[in-house]
């Protein structure tokens, strides 16, 4: 029990919850024994090798568990989509599985085909829980499982892949809204035009959204039908699977966006009413939907559920190589209550009760399979209620998330720049902000996700700007507001950047300031796609400022990269003042330099550094970056000696800081 005390140990905080923490430790433990006896917990998730359609020596096998059924037939355009007793399943005895046997001449490769469900006073159509291939009619838009069985399947070319992580530079996005049409883009499109400019501009990780299949494209990916098909709409797996190959060669990691805090509430296509039991994936009663997504929660203490989910895992792993999982809505998974209306002011919130030690114990195991069948993985959890332990190592106590959204953050942006002026933005907040995690937890840090690009919202840049972006983003026509949300835009980044502790996230686009909200086809705009695309010609188009923003956040993910494990190394605060909006810190030879003044420089500011030489390595204010170039990047700065520091080894770095302006410089190796 020592080992369970660690988390603990880390936080003396957490001491009046010892047993909470060690009951959940237990009851991971527990289960595990439970669900897998004398086999490994990658041993017990393969069910998606045993159930749905699998091609065998002799022809087919389908299976399917569906305990309150009382009849199942395999209908398709194999058989004119007609009851035939030929494709009648039999119930395996002592058991809710279903199964059929065919020869190989019965079905083929892109035949499609669903069940036909008898239940006590009903019946109805189903896609199989476990297809690995959904494809939607264009004319009727129904949906039907499609047989894929190619002959010549992709073959992976990179065998084994180990992402950097030293750091984690994310790109999250969107196969469909990724292309400039307006359009559905397609994995091959992304693949082509889209992976190039990612590995260009430095990132060496991309999260993917909307990967499993999803009835309503206007869901971005998260109201989930067919949890082992990859949507059928960018195209097919095995053009998902080249993308990912191509990522690999490219030294890019993926992980995807994995959905396992609800599921859509469909019954033809998804889950909602599989054989006439409403729960048999879901909790009963007022637990079964959820208040604010208008969807179903998976019923996480039953044993099938977890099998199925666990599996779900496994399968993108090992099927399509991905390199680790987001787990989308854990706060919403961890309590009754979903976490709303909850404020978690203090740690008795985490542990009063109101958790789902169901839901806990999944998250526990799911990060414990994940790292069993690839040791390198990555799993992040999007988690907003600061639940500790989340991204601690099981063996410590905790859940075993790699790392944690610091999702503190990107509200703590929106927030000051709302409601506060400029001159009223003090250095010290922000710096704690940025900064503000538990020792023992890595996160990921980011100024904006997709979330803060939808409809409702605005990214970082059109609070700044908003609609001067139409009339004066064209280079030479700035206005005063341009200029401040430029020279902002790119300051927020390299703050927000620049003191991970884990990874660093940036949506799709808003690296060069995307503009416009993110707005998917529906009948309120007449089905357009105009605001479910990215315009890379703005960032392409060298006459405007977008380019700028582009090149400078190109520049600063170089350049923390270039520090092998920056995000291990302290964030040591030099100095702030709140009064001259100043902020100096330093990273291993690194020393980052804020002032956000909106109107006043300062000359020969000093700071006490280690002595040596300095150059300049990134500067906000370079003309390059849309800045004025009101300094000479190429002077060394060397460090001027005083005897009351000399003991401490540190001197006098003075600079000139121009107003709104952040500068980096490194320590010259003598």
């Amino acid at each position: 029990m020592d080992e369970v005390l660690k988390i603990i140990k880390n936080d003396p905080w957490l001491e009046p919850y010892a047993d909470a923490i060690n009951g959940r430790h237990q009851h991971a433990i527990e289960k595990e024994k439970e669900l897998t006896g004398k086999k490994t917990l990658s041993d017990f998730a393969t069910g998606h090798l045993y159930y749905g359609l699998h091609r065998t020596d002799k022809g087919w096998v389908f299976r399917e568990w569906a305990p309150n059924a009382t009849a199942i037939y395999l209908i398709g355009d194999f058989n004119d989509w007609k009851e035939e007793p030929a494709f009648k399943l039999k119930r395996l005895r002592n058991s809710g599985n279903w199964e059929i046997t065919l020869p190989a001449k019965a079905i083929k490769h892109l035949q499609l085909y669903k069940l036909k469900v008898y239940w006590k006073g009903g019946e109805g159509e189903r896609i199989p829980a476990w297809a690995n291939r959904v494809v939607q009619d264009e004319q009727t838009k129904i949906f039907s499982a499609q047989v894929w069985e190619p002959a010549k399947p992709y073959k992976f070319k990179k065998k084994v892949f180990v992402p950097n992580v030293a750091p984690l530079m994310i790109y999250e996005c969107h196969i469909g809204m990724s292309q400039d049409a307006e359009k559905v883009g397609t994995y091959n499109e992304f693949r082509e035009n889209i992976l190039p400019r990612i590995a260009q501009d430095g990132y060496n990780c991309i999260q993917i959204m909307a990967i499993q299949e999803h009835p309503y494209y206007g869901s971005f990916g998260y109201h989930v039908s067919s949890f082992f098909a990859p949507s059928s709409r960018f195209g097919t797996p095995d053009e998902l699977k080249q993308l990912i190959d191509t990522a690999h060669q490219m030294g890019i990691a993926v992980i995807m966006d994995i959905v396992h805090s609800h599921a859509v509430k469909n019954e033809v296509e998804g889950l909602g009413n599989f054989a006439g039991d409403p729960c048999q994936y879901f909790y009963q009663g007022d637990r079964r939907e959820h208040p604010a997504w208008d969807s179903l929660c998976f019923d996480y203490g039953k044993n099938e559920v977890i099998h199925f989910l666990l599996s779900n895992c496994k399968y993108w792993l090992e099927e399509f190589h991905f390199d680790g999982f987001r787990f989308d809505g854990v706060t919403s998974m961890l309590y009754y209550s979903h976490g709303l209306g909850e404020a978690f002011c203090n740690y008795g919130d985490y542990f009063n009760g109101h958790q789902d030690d169901n839901a806990i114990c999944y998250l526990t195991l799911a990060n414990k399979l994940i790292h069993a069948v690839n040791p390198r993985a990555i799993t992040i959890a999007e988690e907003v209620s600061g639940m500790p332990g989340l991204a601690a190592p099981f063996l410590d106590g905790g859940y075993g998330f790699d790392y944690r959204m610091a999702m503190n953050i990107p509200d703590y942006w929106i927030k000051i720049i709302k409601e506060r002026r400029d001159e009223d933005w003090k250095p010290s907040s922000l710096f704690w902000e940025v900064t503000n995690r538990r020792k023992d937890e890595k996160t990921i840090s980011y100024c904006e996700s997709h979330d803060q690009a939808l409809v409702g919202d605005k990214t970082i840049i059109f609070r700044l700007i908003d609609a001067d972006m139409y009339w004066h983003f064209k280079k030479g026509d700035e206005n005063d507001v341009v200029h401040r949300g430029i020279a902002l835009h790119k300051m927020i980044r390299l703050l927000t950047a620049s003191t991970i502790n884990g990874g660093y996230l940036n949506f799709m686009g808003n690296e060069f300031g995307h503009p416009e909200w993110i707005d998917f086809p529906r009948e309120g705009n007449g089905w357009s796609y105009k605001y479910a695309r990215r315009q890379w010609n703005l960032v392409d188009n060298k006459e405007l400022c977008y380019h700028w923003l582009g090149d400078f956040d190109s520049a600063m993910v170089h350049l923390l990269e270039s520090v092998k494990n920056i995000q291990k190394s302290d964030v040591v605060e030099i100095w702030h003042n709140d009064g001259d909006q100043i902020l100096a810190y330093r990273r291993k030879d690194l020393i980052f330099v804020f002032n956000f003044h909106p109107t006043q420089s300062f000359t020969d500011y000093g700071f006490l550094v280690p002595r040596g030489a300095y150059d300049v390595v990134l500067n906000t204010d370079n003309k390059a970056f849309g800045g004025f170039g009101n300094t000479d990047d190429t002077i060394r700065h060397f460090t001027c000696a005083d005897p009351l520091y000399a003991k401490d080894k540190k001197e006098w770095l003075k600079l000139y800081i121009p107003a709104r302006s952040a500068v980096v410089l490194k320590r010259v190796k003598s």
